[in-house]
This record gives C-alpha cells, sequence and structure tokens, in this order.
C-alpha cells in the first residue's frame, strides 16, 4: 500500500524561513568574527610583497596586498567604504604604507611607485608594530613641526570629543600632504620648481608674471608686475636645495641683481635660511620676504597648489530654529 505524503505550504514557507535566518545568523556571526585590518596591521603585509626589491605602482601594490591577504575575507567587508567613497580596505592599506614611508622601511623612488628598503628588508621578518614605527627618529622629525600625535592614545581617545577627534585627524592628513609635497618639489627639475614659485604667486593674487632667461639673469627667476603697467615690480628667487641652507652671500647676491626700478623680493627655497642669510634680509634697505620650505608648503597647501581636494565632509547638527513656532 502506497504512503500519501502531504506537505503543506505553511510547512514549507516555515521552513524555508527558518533556513534563511539559519543562513543569515551564520552570515552574521561570520561578518562579527572576521574584520578588516586596522592601517597598522598591513605593515608586515606591505613589506612582505615588497620583498623582493620590486619597484612597484602603488595601485598594483594595494591590489597585491588584498589579493593574497584578504581576499577570503567576505564580500561585504571588502565592499565597506569611507564617508568619502573609497573602499576602506584600500583606504587602510594606503595609510599603513604611508607609515613605512615615514618611519623609513620603504621609499617613493619616482612618481606613484613603491620600494623596500634595507631597512625594510631587515624588519620583514619580525612583526613590526605601530609603537616601532612612531619611536622612529624619521617618523619624529616628520612630526616635530606639525606639533601632533599621529594617533590618539586611550585616554586622549576617552576625554577628546567627536570634533576633537576630526580635528586630530584632519591635522594629522594635512601633516602627510605637506610632507609629501615638500620631498616633491626638493626632486622636480630646478627650472618647473621657479615655475611653480611664480604660479603660487600668481594664485595669490600678485599679478601677472614674467619669467627671466635662464642664461645671465644674474640670479633673478621672475619678475612680477603689482600692476597692469608694471610700474611697481616684485623680483623673485627660487632655490630648490636639498638639506643645505641659503645662506648670507646669497641673499647678497640677490640684493644686487635687482635693478633700481624695484625694492622688494621674494626668495624661496625648499631648504631654510640660515642666521647670516636672515640678518641679512633684515638689514637690507630693500624689503625682502624670505619663505623656506615648511611656509612654502604651507602657502601651497592653503592655495591649493600642486595638491587637489579628495574628499568634503559634512558635520550637520540639529536646527534648533527649525522646530520653534512662528
Amino acid at each position: 500500500m502506497a504512503t500519501q505524503l502531504i506537505i503543506h505550504a505553511d510547512d514549507v514557507c516555515n521552513n524555508t524561513m527558518m533556513r534563511w535566518r539559519v543562513d543569515k545568523n551564520i552570515k552574521t556571526n561570520r561578518m562579527e568574527q572576521e574584520e578588516l585590518p586596522k592601517f597598522h596591521e598591513t605593515f608586515k603585509p606591505l613589506l612582505d610583497i615588497l620583498s623582493n626589491g620590486e619597484i612597484i605602482h602603488h595601485r598594483e601594490l594595494l591590489k597585491r596586498v588584498v589579493d593574497k591577504y584578504y581576499s577570503s575575507l567576505p564580500k561585504e567587508l571588502l565592499d565597506q567604504k569611507t564617508k568619502s567613497g573609497e573602499i576602506l580596505i584600500l583606504n587602510r592599506i594606503a595609510w599603513g604604507k604611508s607609515y613605512l614611508k615615514k618611519g623609513g622601511y620603504i621609499i617613493y623612488p619616482e612618481r606613484g611607485m613603491v620600494q623596500i628598503t634595507e631597512k625594510g628588508k631587515k624588519s620583514n621578518n619580525e612583526q613590526l608594530q605601530l609603537n616601532d614605527i612612531e619611536g622612529e627618529t624619521n617618523f619624529l622629525d616628520f612630526y616635530k613641526e606639525e606639533k601632533t600625535k599621529s594617533v590618539p592614545n586611550n585616554t586622549e581617545i576617552i576625554n577628546s570629543s567627536p570634533q576633537d577627534l576630526i580635528d586630530k585627524g584632519f591635522s594629522e592628513i594635512e601633516a602627510q600632504v605637506k610632507s609629501e609635497l615638500l620631498e616633491k618639489l626638493k626632486n622636480i627639475d630646478p627650472y618647473y620648481f621657479e615655475k611653480v614659485i611664480l604660479k603660487l604667486l600668481k594664485k595669490m593674487g600678485y599679478g601677472d608674471f614674467i619669467e627671466t632667461s635662464k642664461s645671465g639673469d644674474g640670479g633673478i627667476d621672475g619678475i612680477i608686475n603689482e600692476d597692469k603697467l608694471g610700474l611697481d615690480k616684485i623680483y623673485i628667487q627660487a632655490k630648490r636645495y636639498g638639506e643645505n641652507k641659503v645662506r648670507e652671500k646669497d641673499i647678497r647676491n640677490f640684493i644686487g641683481a635687482m635693478s633700481g626700478d624695484t625694492n622688494k623680493g621674494v626668495f624661496v627655497t625648499t631648504s631654510n635660511f640660515d642666521k647670516g642669510a636672515y640678518q641679512k634680509a633684515h638689514d637690507a634697505h630693500h624689503t625682502i620676504i624670505l619663505i623656506d620650505g615648511n611656509k612654502l608648503v604651507d602657502l601651497m597647501h592653503q592655495y591649493n597648489v600642486g595638491i587637489q581636494i579628495k574628499a568634503i565632509y559634512e558635520v550637520k547638527e540639529l536646527d534648533e530654529d527649525f522646530f520653534e513656532g512662528d
């Protein structure tokens, strides 16, 4: 005698819903157990990918790190984005790369390219921690001028308002951009550096500029006309130095090269001025403005020269006036 099997629609629906809940719970539990790496947890993966000394484009480097170390993470995690729309895991790996650069473990040998240093090769087999990076001389030197800490400690976090933490993060990003900008300026073609300075002064509202001839210019790299008729001029000297300081002799030669139709000059360098240079500029009958590397990148950052806006965040608050009666 055949056995008749009766399945009610409600049973099918209930079983389906139960399986869906189980699957969802498994996925949720997996998401809770697995998480994206913190930026400092990407130090070792980055050094590992670079360990053979190959020069890799930074986008390719990020891709290789994800493929080798994090491709098994749930897609939902890998697809997470920052508030500005950037892929979160790539953002964190990029920050890890930035910290390794500041610590001297990697270098940027050319535009967009990354390479490990001897220091990085020696550290590849170690479990590099954030404290190790922050204790490096290179890292401390980077933040000395900005007077900001890279990551607030637990006490600072507890005692800081959300706005304080936003401001600290913003300051760190700004410091990083300025450091990279100054390094770039020190390595570009000297003639192009002169163009950069003239473009900056133009952006600052100092009128039309004239580039001088590169042969026999007498130490003058450009002339800015403060008015349309060129009745008032500013002479420009730009020196792209690495570590060498501008000395008193350089300022004296600059003043000597200025013709009688102006008494204003701007001397710009990517390094710094020694005490004698400052004194000579101060004592001169001309008005001489000295701009060192730190002041230069401050101005370029302020006037958006050589940089671009990556993201804009909106911080909103309750509008109390909206809820008040007429």
